[in-house]
């Protein structure tokens, strides 16, 4: 894939070396991140993801090197690297270099990563319930866009994989359902949206709060509560929300097939439309 990343104050095509094995960050964890998108030439809420990566780093104890301005300012420059309509994928990151435990700030870099990611074929996906479960903001850093989050997420996958699906639900720490293992979810029932209700096990992702609001300044209605998994299986229709693909319907839950929907069909175009500046 053609990428390139901004780091110590300069471009650099390729895959730069850019930690070592004394550095805090591959030993101890203190990596955050956010991923944003440009496709058919526009970067839909990219002042937002840059928002939300400089909050990660200050709940992580990192120094802020950058605001959000600035790094937007940055990305911007490594898309100007790429065609037009190149879909991409738009990765800010920082970390700490030392500490013990706790990282020290005073060694906090940044890194910014633009890379050649087609969007998904909006195909759809199947799911199951998973055995494991998002932990609360008691039992981890779960307020900030980490890569500490993700092995669970990627244990979450290999067991979906192992059963023969795509993608699986996670349950909240009491039995709620959070979120899928890689973006948010909804399901249709009777022509109303339902979504879970943000309650610190999850991220309340940005592509997220952009359908709801599109949704319902449409006239569609959008509950944010808490959901269980037997109402998921008995909806209309589900669909998911996150930067990777934005939205993409859910074709498969357990073995009963589902068809894509009005809603999610209405929510994809409305987000198209709103990316492209309507």
């Amino acid at each position: 894939m053609a990428s390139w990343t901004f780091f110590e104050n300069k471009w650099h095509e390729g895959n730069p070396p850019i930690m070592g094995p004394m550095d805090h960050a591959p030993w101890l964890g203190s990596t955050i991140f956010d991923g944003a998108r440009a496709f058919e030439g526009v970067t839909p809420d990219l002042d937002r993801h840059c928002r939300r990566a400089v909050r990660s780093a200050e709940s992580f104890g990192l120094k802020t090197l950058n605001s959000a301005e600035a790094l937007e300012e940055i990305i911007r420059e490594g898309i100007a690297k790429f065609d037009n309509n190149a879909e991409l994928y738009l990765r800010p990151m920082a970390w700490a270099r030392g500490g013990f435990m706790s990282p020290d700030p005073e060694t906090t870099v940044f890194s910014v990563s633009v890379y050649d990611e087609p969007m998904p074929d909006p195909k759809g996906f199947s799911i199951m319930c998973s055995a494991f479960r998002r932990p609360s903001k008691e039992y981890a850093p779960t307020q900030a866009k980490a890569a500490c989050h993700y092995p669970n997420s990627a244990r979450v996958m290999r067991e979906a994989a192992a059963a023969g699906f795509d993608n699986a639900v996670m349950l909240d720490p009491i039995g709620h359902v959070a979120e899928l293992a890689t973006a948010n979810i909804f399901y249709v029932k009777d022509g109303e949206a339902h979504t879970p209700v943000p309650n610190g096990c999850f991220l309340n992702g940005i592509t997220r709060q952009r359908v709801i609001k599109l949704l319902e300044a449409s006239g569609t209605k959008v509950h944010q509560r808490a959901l269980t998994w037997q109402e998921f299986e008995s909806a209309d229709e589900i669909f998911s929300t996150g930067n990777y693909a934005k939205l993409m319907p859910i074709t498969r839950i357990n073995q009963q097939d589902l068809q894509p929907g009005p809603v999610y069909a209405k929510a994809r175009e409305l987000y198209w439309e709103f990316a492209h500046g309507g």
